[in-house]
């Protein structure tokens, strides 16, 4: 009869995860995890190759919850506007994460970019379902509005200026505004978000 594993995949990832969520990234090593779970390295090089298959699997899963949960609070009833309060709030409660993954760059990734940026476009198309906007020019606005609000973000999570929640509002309301009428913004399509 075989023996059954004791530590699984997914305690390990559900390990990980809440660290990552509550501690931010820089504790996330084969020996935190498993002093957190109370087992030894074993179980996590049995499971995974290496370190970084344990940290895409917990950027998968911050990306999945962010889609489906985190960034779909609603605020205003003006959805790109709602995302973005969505993100800051979620920058203020998580701020060791948000740090490592726009700040310092430890642990931006194109999953989380990619995420960003299809959030931004449904919302947008949401918000302003008459702007016929081709796929170039729209993009060009997600992006703008992710620059502005990771920046605004940074601020607040800095504590370098505070705002009160109208005040940010209108921010964001001005600067998607600005972007939907400027024609003079390019993004470089290798890095659009610059997250990594």
């Amino acid at each position: 009869m075989a023996r059954k594993k004791e530590v699984s995949r997914e305690k390990i990832l559900d390990i990980a995860y809440k660290m990552a969520i509550n501690d931010g990234l820089d504790g996330i090593t084969a020996r935190n995890i498993a002093k957190a779970g109370h087992f030894s390295t074993q179980p996590l090089y049995l499971e995974f190759e290496n370190m970084d298959e344990i940290k895409s699997e917990i950027l998968r899963r911050i990306s999945t919850d962010l889609k489906e949960h985190t960034l779909q609070k609603k605020f205003t009833g003006k959805p790109l506007i709602d995302l973005d309060l969505s993100y800051i709030n979620f920058s203020k409660q998580h701020t060791k994460l948000f740090k490592a993954m726009f700040v310092d760059g430890k642990f931006g990734s194109e999953i989380i970019e990619g995420t960003l940026l299809e959030l931004g476009t449904e919302k947008f198309k949401e918000q302003y379902p008459d702007r016929n906007f081709d796929d170039e020019k729209l993009h060009q606005i997600i992006v703008f509005n992710w620059i502005n609000t990771i920046g605004l973000t940074a601020l607040i999570v800095n504590e370098i200026a505070h705002f009160e929640q109208e005040q940010v509002i209108n921010v964001l309301q001005s600067q998607i505004s600005q972007a939907i009428n400027n024609d003079e913004f390019a993004v470089d399509e290798s890095n659009p978000l610059n997250l990594s």
